[in-house]
């Protein structure tokens, strides 16, 4: 490496010769490649640091894969080490495993940029990665037999003519550039005249960098060699310009190519449509083309019905399946339970605090009967904690409606609210609690989604999403609630109810063991937030066997990354990359927050040795602190609302036991079992549902 690299300018050409690597070995492992590019990328004068520039591109690879299929892999990163956006290139021989599900990569390209170059990066990412669905250009990649060669190749995709191929290619391209320089999104002239017979797409992907633009360029491909034009609407990092509203309302079809919520759905109603994840547009885009058409062509399949915006009750083609769409949309519920939940239990908490557990009775009649200038028995801190507690009840009254809401939105989109929270409202009402609300919520969805789909005239259509579907949604599962389940509902929730009271010795321990695996399985993800949504749904200060329940969830949610943090920081960091050991020191404060997501960096990236260890510990936890009785009244802060903890010292202790087990797990894992290739990584779809 020079002692005085040359200065680039801003304005440099962002690959050269310098830059490339042809039929190189450069080491066995991912972080062996970034470093030889990273080195190559100083030298050239365009980073000052490259062991800062590697750790940068390992802390990205480590939120998820950067492997593609075909044998690519594009590893990127913003940098201050940076000088200037930079390329570099490697053809690899042998190939090296980048974590893409076909196999190890031969042909990687590292992508750095200043760390203000934002628009930039995702400029120099997304116009890479659309290149590297077109099979003519990674062939030129494999077959190119100078440095020269790639530079020219490199360039020509980089900063290209408008395609003349498809006018939805354009359109993407001007997407990119409109959200970048900040002008308004406004639809490409081009997409003004329009093929009498086209098809519209959404693509988007968690990080919406790559497959975002992938999958769009591999569905304008696909349509072209079906004599069919796709109009794209890319939905990533750089932005999003609607497709315009004649382009979608003369469609034949529309393809959702999406591992997020489509925004905008609305705008697609009526129309025949296929649904698929994002890498499905990328891995079978022929075959997506071709289903698009057949549902186009055939009124029977199911379609989105003005107001809904959500799947149908019958599975359209190329659907994800009504599993994996059920558990969307209970996820879609609890996750907008939530702030409810955390808002209201830690008031809840605070009011106990300052006026003490007997605070609960008497709070409304404090709060109504007195004030500032007329305190009661107790004074100021008396006041004070009703204040409090009475309005966390008030946010909490607020969980199983919003519950039920939110389900049912996820189902029938804003005609499925209203009835939805009115299912949650009646389900408390009746005594059903969170069961009441699940099922109420689904009845809700369905309702509202089923009376979407009936045909009603032109002059009605207008008040069928404000007026008409909320109104006879409500009704209709208003009256099953109250008439029908109701209570067997409640029944089956006071039954419930009373078995945790009755539980006692082993098979609480038990109770606690499943909570505790169950919280740290996916680290935030489904299985993790079924565990938290049955435990706070039933808090109940007044009943004991809740209060376990919520410690146990909550001190086994603490260990993944309390463990991750004491492994990777003070007992084995060697066994832990730069990357790892940073995102080791901010996981101590996530984990005492009770945020089990601070453990997802170390799960990505070895999730076969990190995920089973962290079960471990926290199964550990969770049968502790049943054994020992530990409570919890807040049901959310972590270490920071330790005057809500019953048995506090019991808390600490199974706590810390659980921590270290999963510690000691974790690092005789990366001691003894060693993966085939390289450490396994998560599938980038997986990783996103766990944040």
């Amino acid at each position: 490496m020079s002692d005085s690299p040359p200065d680039r300018e801003a304005g440099s050409p962002i690959i050269s010769e310098d830059l490339v690597s042809l039929d190189s070995d450069l080491g066995a492992s991912r972080d062996d490649v970034i470093f030889a590019l990273a080195n190559r990328l100083t030298d050239a004068g365009r980073a000052t640091d490259a062991g800062a520039l590697r750790e940068a591109a390992m802390e990205r690879e480590s939120q998820s894969a950067t492997g593609l299929p075909g044998g690519i892999a594009i590893p990127h990163c913003r940098a201050a080490t940076v000088r200037a956006a930079s390329l570099g290139f490697a053809r690899l021989d042998p190939r090296v495993d980048f974590g893409a599900p076909d196999g190890p990569a031969d042909l990687v390209f590292l992508i750095a940029a200043p760390e203000g170059a934002g628009a930039q990066h995702m400029k120099l990412l997304s116009s890479l990665a659309r290149a590297l669905v077109r099979p003519d250009f990674v062939g030129a990649l494999r077959e190119a037999n100078t440095p020269a060669d790639i530079v020219t190749l490199v360039e020509g995709v980089l900063a290209p003519a408008a395609p003349p191929s498809t006018q939805s290619a354009a359109a993407v391209t001007a997407e990119i550039g409109a959200a970048e320089t900040g002008a308004a999104e406004t639809e490409p002239e081009a997409e003004t005249e329009t093929p009498q017979r086209h098809i519209v797409a959404v693509t988007a992907c968690p990080t919406g960098i790559a497959h975002t633009y992938m999958a769009a360029d591999s569905l304008v491909a696909a349509g072209k060699r079906a004599g069919i034009t796709v109009h794209v609407e890319t939905q990533g990092s750089s932005g999003s310009t609607p497709l315009a509203p004649r382009v979608i309302a003369e469609a034949s079809a529309v393809i959702f190519a999406t591992d997020v919520g489509v925004k905008g759905k609305d705008r697609f109603a009526g129309k025949p449509m296929v649904t698929s994840g994002v890498k499905r547009a990328i891995n079978e885009p022929d075959t997506m083309i071709a289903e698009a058409l057949r549902a186009g062509s055939n009124e029977s399949l199911a379609t989105v019905r003005t107001g809904s915006g959500a799947a149908d009750a019958e599975e359209p083609v190329g659907s994800i399946g009504w599993g994996t769409h059920l558990r969307q949309v209970l996820l879609t519920g609890v996750s907008y339970m939530i702030p409810f939940v955390a808002a209201g239990g830690l008031l809840i908490a605070l009011g106990f605090l300052l006026g003490g557990y007997e605070i609960d009775g008497p709070a409304s009649d404090i709060v109504l009967n007195n004030s500032l200038g007329n305190l009661p028995d107790g004074g100021l801190t008396t006041y004070l904690g009703a204040v409090l507690f009475q309005l966390g009840s008030l946010a909490f009254d607020f969980l199983v409606p919003a519950l039920a809401g939110y389900i049912a939105f996820a189902i029938a989109d804003r005609p499925g609210l209203a009835p939805g929270f009115t299912a949650g409202a009646v389900a408390v009402f009746v005594g059903a609690g969170f069961i009441g609300g699940l099922v109420g919520g689904l009845i809700a969805g369905v309702v509202a989604l089923w009376i979407s789909r009936i045909a009603v005239p032109r002059w009605l259509r207008g008040l069928m999403p404000v007026v008409v579907i909320p109104l006879l949604a409500t009704l209709i599962v208003g009256a099953l609630m109250f008439l029908v389940l109701g209570r067997p509902l409640a029944a089956i929730t006071s039954g419930l109810t009373d078995w945790l009271n009755g539980l006692s010795g082993s098979s609480a321990v038990f109770l606690g063991i499943i909570l505790g695996l169950m919280m740290c399985f996916d680290l935030g993800g489904p299985v993790n937030k079924a565990a938290y949504a049955f435990a706070v749904a039933g808090l109940n200060v007044n009943d004991p066997a809740t209060l376990r329940i919520m410690a146990a969830v909550m001190a086994a949610g603490m260990v993944p990354p309390l463990a991750m943090a004491l492994a990777s920081t003070l007992l084995r960091p060697s066994l832990f990359s730069e990357a790892e050991r940073e995102n080791g020191k901010a996981a101590w404060l996530l984990g005492s927050a009770f945020i089990s997501e601070g453990a997802i960096p170390f799960a990505a990236a070895d999730p076969l040795r990190v995920i089973p260890s962290m079960m471990a510990g926290g199964a550990v936890t969770g049968a502790l602190i049943m054994a020992f009785d530990v409570s919890l009244s807040a049901p959310h802060g972590g270490i920071f609302v330790f005057f809500a903890v019953g048995n506090l010292l019991w808390f600490l202790v199974s706590l810390a036991v659980g921590a270290v087990v999963a510690t000691l797990c974790v690092i005789g894992a990366k001691e003894f079992i060693r993966p085939g290739t390289s450490d396994a990584e998560l599938d980038p779809d997986v990783a996103a549902v766990a944040a």
